[in-house]
């Protein structure tokens, strides 16, 4: 809660006139708890939640195939409207659950890192400094985590729930078992833990995670996706292949980054694939000069003998 009780005594606190963004936080949250501040957040998880993965979600319930199986990564899977809302259904459940209960207890941790509510609000380059240390922390940590539960002990108690969908859809981001829920929710602390923020960049780090996992789970790589444009981001297609081989799957584990896949040569599965799937490409159009050229690299990266 902010300590002032009028704009003119946070003013003369700052020394300077609030911006109008700070004017409008002071007017939201001078009256209000931190505590509540801080459980706005499952309120801000299932607007997201529920927002961002719905134009994709019309689009393929509603759109002609041949408009969208260009950009679909699967084009051959196709779910119902009832399984979509079966889908957000049982996951808004387990994250009102899971999410929600952690709330109730979990605002003491957020107040001993020393995660601020007061004035003044963090800069634009402030709070785009912390937000990229947060998304580095939580994919290598994630990264690790996500291994872990490709164990057969974690994959046969946990993670197989999430893996229910071999191809992907945003309302199947969180789909986990409540479990895996908590579990994720470290490498996602872990930054701000590391390295504390206001209040709003807390919130608006947890939007921007949740549509990057939605837009990963997505199942359409368009080629205007912005996200094309970010170093080492992996998106859909990346992730998708790490559903499609399911249960066997030791390709793939990062979250939002390829780099911890390359470096620990776990992205070799999805590189082969890659290179096969180009090759038939190059077959089908019969470009064979190209397609034997392209044969002898595939064979070179699979440790092959050629004919």
């Amino acid at each position: 809660m902010i300590p002032y009780a009028t704009a003119a005594e946070a003013e003369a606190a700052l020394g300077r006139s609030m911006t109008w963004a700070e004017a409008a936080w002071f007017r939201y949250s001078a009256a209000t708890p931190d505590y509540l501040l801080y459980c706005h957040n499952l309120v801000i998880l299932l607007v997201v939640y529920t927002l961002a993965p719905l134009p994709l979600a019309l689009l393929e319930l509603w759109a002609p195939p041949k408009l969208t199986s260009p950009y679909k990564v699967q084009p051959r899977v196709r779910l119902t409207a009832a399984e979509f809302l079966r889908c957000y259904k049982d996951t808004a459940r387990v994250l009102l659950l899971t999410v929600g209960a952690l709330q109730l207890v979990s605002y003491p941790a957020v107040s001993m890192v020393g995660i601020r509510t007061g004035l003044p609000l963090p800069s634009v380059g402030e709070a785009a400094a912390q937000l990229l240390v947060y998304f580095l922390v939580e994919d290598y940590l994630g990264y690790w985590f996500h291994r872990l539960l490709h164990t057969a002990w974690g994959y046969d108690k946990i993670h197989r729930v999430h893996h229910e969908y071999a191809a992907p859809i945003g309302y199947a981001a969180p789909y986990a078992h409540w479990a895996e829920v908590l579990i994720l929710g470290v490498p996602a602390f872990a930054g701000p833990a590391m390295v504390p923020c206001h209040m709003t960049t807390f919130w608006l780090w947890f939007v921007l995670r949740h549509v990057e996992a939605v837009d990963t789970h997505s199942g359409f790589a368009f080629p205007f996706n912005p996200t094309k444009f970010i170093p080492f981001y992996g998106g859909a297609e990346y992730h998708d292949y790490h559903h499609y081989v399911g249960r066997q799957s030791q390709s793939n584990f990062a979250s939002v980054f390829t780099f911890c896949d390359y470096i620990y040569g776990t992205d070799r599965g999805y590189r082969y694939h890659k290179q096969a799937a180009s090759l038939a490409k190059m077959k089908n159009s019969k470009d064979m000069a190209m397609y034997n050229d392209e044969k002898g690299r595939l064979a070179a990266f699979n440790g092959w003998k050629q004919d």
